[in-house]
Parts: C-alpha cells; structure tokens; sequence
C-alpha cells in the first residue's frame, strides 16, 4: 500500500510539473497570438489583459499587404525547399558511407572534421563567409542563403542518417546483392523506403534550421526582392518606436508554417529520432 501510495504522489506530482513546465513554455506564444488580434490603443494600455476588447485583423493585414511579407514568405520558402533538398541529398549519401565503410581512412578524416565543424559557433564564420559570397558575386541573391543554410546542417543532418543506417541490418543489404542489385540500387530500393522516419524527421531539421535563421539572413541580404521571413519581422522595429501589433502578427505568420508542418509529421518526426538511439 506504501510503494503503491508513493507511486501515485510522484505521479501527481511529475503531472504538475508537466503543466507548470507547459504553461512557462507556452505563455510566449498565446501572448504573441493576443496581441496579434489587439488594436494599437490595447497593445499600448498601461495594465495588459488577456482579454481583447475590441478583435481585429488589420495588424494582419498590415503584415501580409501592406508590408509585403507574402514575398518575404515566397523566398523563405524556396531558401528552405533547396537547402532542405540539398543537405538532405548529401546528408544520405554521407551517411551511408560513415556507417557502411567507417574503417576507411579517409571516411575517419570527414567523420572527425564534422565533428569538430560542430564546435564552432556560427558568428564567427559571419565575416569569412561574408567575404566569400562577395567574391564569388552571390551576395543578395537566394544562392548566398542557401550555402550557408547548407553548409550547417550537413555535419548534423549526416549523422543522423548515419545513426540510422548502423541499425539497418546488412543482411538486407546481402540480399539484395544476391538478387543482383549493386550499390546503388540497393541504397534506393531496399534501405532509403525503411528509412522514412528517419529522412522526415532531417529533413524537418534542416528544413526548421533554414525557415528560422536570422542572423546571415539579415547581412547578406538588404533588398525586399531577396529577403526571408526572419529577418523581415525586423522592419517593424524603427529606431524610436516599435510597431508592437505588426511584430506580433508577423511573428504569428512565420510560426504557423512549422506548427503545420510539425504536427502532420509529428509521428515520422518522434520515430525518426527513436530510430538510431538503440543499436545492437
């Protein structure tokens, strides 16, 4: 009766802790989404509410028309499309051979380079990065933003594959020779289908990586025709005021795109990153 009472009190308790962690989590967010829908004179009360006296969608509208982010949007999109594309293609490819051919040398080398390419924050590349798109003449243009997005996700996304792939038993992989598949065949036919889980949930990393970043979004771009969504929430914040409602409902517009997206995969998501956790 005492380990059973014991287990029910942690229980209760592991539950509130579970929604007092929920509630701290969250609060940024409903706060975000009622200012959104407040008019400037309830944004700017001097005792805030919860409550929205008078709802209205021109903060919206301000966002979405009037500032242009339906384009903002357009080129978030094509920059996370490619780079997710990109990393993805290599990522695989990588994978495979760090998990397929791991007592090669020169796979050794690649595997230890990404690995110490992990411990170097990302600012300290700002500048050479910088000088570099200017030399090769892709500054301010959707070419810029994709290297760089790409260049950063590859370490990570790669050894995700590769977790994933040391769990794929290579009797498969024999089999498929024997029905005359070579390498190639059989990395798409018979391996690349039961890894589903696993490409959805680094493709949605890569993906999320490219829609958020903000910081070489905002130095190598300056021009509306190029500019992502991150950066662009910027505009609403001038040297003297700040334009709380347009902030929010931009905010609001480029969150709403991942939280679809996470919750129709959702399921790929979590199993793709059980995947590779246990080995043997």
């Amino acid at each position: 009766m005492l380990n059973k009472r014991n287990r029910r009190i942690a229980k209760v308790v592991t539950y509130i802790l579970l929604v007092v962690f929920s509630i701290y989590t969250m609060f940024p967010f409903v706060w975000m989404l009622i200012c959104s829908f407040k008019p400037k004179t309830e944004i700017r009360t001097a005792t805030p509410s919860f409550l929205i006296d008078a709802p209205t969608l021109e903060n919206f509208q301000r966002v979405l028309f009037d500032a242009g982010f339906v384009n903002y949007i357009k080129n978030s999109l094509i920059v996370s499309v490619v780079a997710c594309a990109l990393s993805m293609i290599i990522a695989v490819m990588a994978g495979y051979a760090l998990s397929r051919f791991y007592k090669l040398k020169v796979v050794k080398v690649s595997n230890l380079a990404m690995m110490l390419s992990q411990m170097i924050p990302g600012v300290l590349l700002l500048v050479p990065l910088y000088m570099i798109m200017r030399q090769l003449g892709i500054l301010e243009s959707y070419g810029s933003l994709i290297l760089a997005y790409t260049t950063f996700v590859i370490p990570l996304c790669t050894f995700m594959m590769s977790s994933f792939f040391d769990t794929v038993p290579m009797a498969l992989e024999e089999a498929a020779e024997i029905d005359g598949c070579n390498k190639a065949q059989t990395l798409f036919k018979v391996i690349l289908p039961l890894s589903v889980p696993s490409l959805v949930s680094t493709g949605l990393y890569a993906f999320i990586n490219a829609w958020n970043e903000f910081m070489y979004g905002y130095i190598f771009i300056s021009t509306d025709e190029y500019r992502t969504l991150t950066p662009a929430i910027m505009l609403f914040k001038g040297a003297n005021t700040i334009d709380w409602g347009a902030l929010m409902a931009g905010s609001v517009v480029a969150v709403i795109p991942m939280t679809v997206i996470f919750l129709f995969l959702q399921r790929y998501f979590l199993a793709g990153l059980m995947a590779g956790s246990v080995k043997g």
